[in-house]
């Protein structure tokens, strides 16, 4: 019956119906959450990062909202990497250690048309304006980082009523890509590390410099993780010679 019994359990682990334990001296990996803005840096990065911290890495992308909201009711984490203004809220919470917090990088906002598609000009921002007036459609992520500014832009422009009515608002920057990408939106407008991988899309430019915002990132460790040195590594790491390259090469600056 024993026999039968340990069986069984060992075709409900193959299948995935019972978690699956760490094997003898196997290290258990490091959680991190990471916002979508910095996702194609850590892509690239991932097996540098795992090395520093000297054990596997287990990922949760999404948007810093989304991801800020979890860690705040509680969920596990060992680093973090979000916008500079949710790593301070979580520092004041108790949820990040306020030495491990350290600035990483900044991301300009930039506009994405489908792939082949005629590219419009938003070199100025008269320019820009005219083409958002003239377009069919717009879409970005209704909690992205960048989504506020981007209505006081509107706003700014006389255009806030009549780029509400044609804004398609979707839960990621990975959902408006595929909205451009399919032709059911005409433009994204997200930050340029979510425009630049996304396939079958493609970057016009960054906004114009006089009304350009940036986005800026930073990292954390968890107050309350027992893996402290391992996370403090990763921080480090993101701050290093090698990253920098990776950092600018999506498309963000180095702080």
């Amino acid at each position: 019956m024993r026999r039968r019994s340990l069986a069984v359990v060992a075709v409900a682990a193959v299948f995935g119906l019972y978690p699956a334990r760490p094997a003898a001296g196997q290290q258990a990996p490091l959680r991190v959450f990471v916002s979508n803005g910095v996702k194609t840096v850590i892509d690239e990065i991932r097996p540098q990062w795992e090395h520093a911290a000297g054990r596997p890495l287990s990922f949760e992308f999404g948007t810093t909202a989304g991801l800020k909201a979890k860690l705040e009711s509680g969920a596990d984490f060992d680093a973090t990497v979000l916008t500079s203004e949710a790593i301070a809220d979580l520092v004041k919470d108790g949820k990040v250690a306020s030495a491990s917090r350290s600035e990483i990088a900044r991301c300009g906002i930039g506009v994405g048309v489908r792939a082949g598609a005629v590219k419009p000009d938003i070199r100025t921002a008269a320019a820009l304006k005219r083409t958002l007036h003239d377009s069919k459609s717009v879409t970005f992520a209704e909690a992205g980082a960048s989504r506020n500014y981007l209505d006081k832009m509107f706003g700014q422009f006389g255009l806030a009523d009549e780029m509400k009515a044609k804004t398609v608002l979707t839960p990621s920057s990975v959902n408006s890509n595929e909205l451009v990408r399919d032709g059911k939106a005409q433009y994204i407008l997200t930050l340029v590390s979510e425009i630049l991988p996304a396939p079958g899309v493609e970057l016009v430019g960054p906004l114009p410099a006089d009304v350009q915002s940036y986005v800026n990132f930073a990292a954390g460790v968890s107050a309350k993780t027992a893996h402290a040195k391992e996370a403090e590594a990763l921080v480090r790491f993101l701050k290093s010679s090698d990253a920098a390259p990776v950092f600018r090469a999506k498309g963000l600056e180095t702080r």
